[in-house]
Formats: structure tokens, sequence, C-alpha cells
């Protein structure tokens, strides 16, 4: 008999044990803790900094009702509501993943830059989508509302309560979520889940129309195509603060069913509601679509051919599933490309 088969007979190779998967496997991978398990400790932190919040405003403040009119002082009380459990889930999250805090959508290079062009972005475009409206004979101004020192205060006050309106937003459904979910299941399945819910959000707003919902549900992934191409959510936070500060305060024109007590211009929509808008405001109209077209093909011309996302790996599959090493999954937060 060969002497080699004897000593294979003898000494058999060992087959290779599969990992072993414990506890600390079911809540840990080798990107960190697991996508799912950070979503849902995200989303419970989120619920309960909020509780909280809501019973403290609630022994502050008097009993409030559903107005389509909000004024600037609660406004940012309700705001600053949110935006302080927002912070602290997102602190609470970054510190367990040990990242920074502004890891999830804030770090990257041309933060400046990009927050003024989304400024401007979001004002000529919903300057645009206005001037349509009224050239058609879907919308009438009538005058300016505002004399002497208000239009600077209002001005001013409501530009800094729409900078914090992008901020929450953008955080809430384009921060942590979105660079999570990206681990879990892949960038662009986790942009139509929560570009889905911030429509759906909207749907309690008085005079809110389902246009209106599927409006701001694009506008939703528009701003998440920015973040696709720039690894970033500065452009998004600036062209969400001044869209809004655009449409409640300079315009004049109701911003999702609600309409801001305190604006420069006053107007009111005329024709179909389809095509004007009607309670909802400038959103609320077909015409909305076509603009957030233009502007996503804007985008994809101007940095589409200049740029790779940072997020390209994981596309429409979960970054796990590509098998990417751990460090080019710790920098899709900090990593943003010049353009």
């Amino acid at each position: 008999m060969d002497e080699n088969l004897v000593q294979a007979e003898a000494f058999p190779l060992a087959t290779p044990q599969p990992p072993k998967r414990d506890l600390h496997w079911v809540f840990v991978g080798a990107e960190g803790l697991r996508a799912g398990w950070g979503v849902l400790l995200f989303i419970l932190l989120f619920i309960g900094f909020s509780f909280l919040s809501i019973q403290v405003l609630k022994r502050l403040l008097p009993p409030s009702h559903h107005s389509p009119v909000f004024a600037l002082r609660l406004a940012f009380i309700s705001e600053g509501a949110q935006l302080v459990p927002l912070l602290l889930a997102t602190a609470i999250m970054a510190l367990i993943e040990r990242r920074p805090l502004l890891a999830y959508g804030y770090q990257g290079k041309a933060r400046a830059v990009r927050f003024i062009s989304g400024l401007v972005w979001g004002f000529v475009a919903l300057s645009a989508l206005v001037l349509v409206l009224w050239k058609a004979g879907l919308l009438a101004f009538d005058g300016v509302q505002l004399h002497g020192a208000a239009v600077w205060e209002y001005a001013l006050g409501w530009a800094i309560l729409f900078l914090v309106v992008g901020v929450f937003e953008e955080s809430t459904l384009r921060g942590y979520l979105q660079f999570t979910l990206t681990r879990g299941i892949g960038f662009w399945w986790g942009a139509l889940l929560l570009s889905f819910l911030f429509g759906f959000s909207h749907g309690t707003n008085p005079g809110e129309t389902p246009v209106g919902l599927f409006g701001a549900a694009a506008v939703g992934m528009v701003f998440c195509l920015s973040l696709w191409y720039t690894g970033s959510l500065w452009w998004a936070v600036g062209c969400h603060a001044s869209w809004d500060w655009a449409e409640s305060y300079f315009y004049g024109t109701s911003d999702s069913g609600l309409m801001a007590q305190g604006h420069l211009f006053g107007e009111h929509p005329t024709g179909p509601r389809l095509w004007s808008g009607g309670t909802t405001g400038p959103e609320g109209s077909l015409l909305v679509i076509l603009l957030l077209a233009i502007m996503a093909l804007a985008m994809w011309l101007w940095w589409g051919r200049r740029v790779e996302s940072p997020f390209r790996a994981s596309g429409w599959r979960p970054a796990w599933s590509r098998k990417l090493p751990v460090e080019n999954l710790e920098r899709i937060g900090n990593e943003s490309l010049s353009g």
C-alpha cells in the first residue's frame, strides 16, 4: 500500500469549521453594529426622547389647536422640540459606533460651497415654479404684506427657522438612517423607503393633497441624489432651507398646506387645483414634478460626469454583500468628493 495513502488515512485532513455564531455575532458584524439593530435602536431613542420633549412642552405651553397658519415663535418651539431628540439619538449612536457626530452627512470637502450653492438652487427653483404658475394664470399676487422693520425681522426669523427645519428633516431621514440603511439594504433602497416616509409624514398637514405628498417624496429623492454625488447633506440642507423660506416667507404661498404668519408678499391660487396646487401651495402642482426632473437632470450633468459617488459600491446592493473592507465602510460617512 502506498505510504502517502496510509498517512492520509491515519491523519485525515481537518475540515474547516464554520465560524462560531454566538450572541455577539447576532448584534455585531464585520462593519460594527448590524444595520438593522442600529436603525431600530435609533428609532427607539428618537421616540423616547421625543416623548420626553413633548411632556415638557405640555407643562410649559397651553394646549394648541391645529391651524393652517403657524406663528414664528411656536414654529421655533416645535422644531426645537424635534431637533434636540434627534441630536441626542444621533450622538448616542455615534458613540456606540465609535464615529464622530458629524460622520452622518456633515463631513467632507467644500462644505461652505455646497451649502451656499444649495441655498441659491432652492430659491431659484422655487422662484421659477412661482413664475410659471403666475404667468399661466394659476397664481395671483395680493401685494406686499409687510413694511418697515418687520420686513427684516421676519426675513431673519424665518431664515433661521427654516435652517433648523432643513437640518432636522435632512438629518432625520437622510442622516443616520440613510447611512445605516446603505450598509443594510443598499443606498437607493434606503433612499426610496425614506423618501416615501418623508412624503407620508406631510399627510398630517392641513390642506395637503395626494399630488403634494408625491411631490414631497420626489423632493426627498432629489435630496438623496445630492447625497449620492457629494457624500454630504450640506447641499440638501441649503436647498431645503431656502426653498421653504422662499415659499413661506418671500412669496407668501402655502408650504405643504401651511401658511406662515408674517410673510413678505401675499398670493392666492387660481384655476384647477391639480395645476395651481390649491391649498397645498406650489408643491401641490403637477408642475413641481417637471421642475424636480429638471433639477435631477442638472445635477447629473454637473456632478454625474465629474465625480464618483462615495456610495458607488452599495447603490442597489448592501455594502456587506460586496464584502467591502471595513475601512471603506467607515469612510462612507466621511468621504466627500470635490466638485
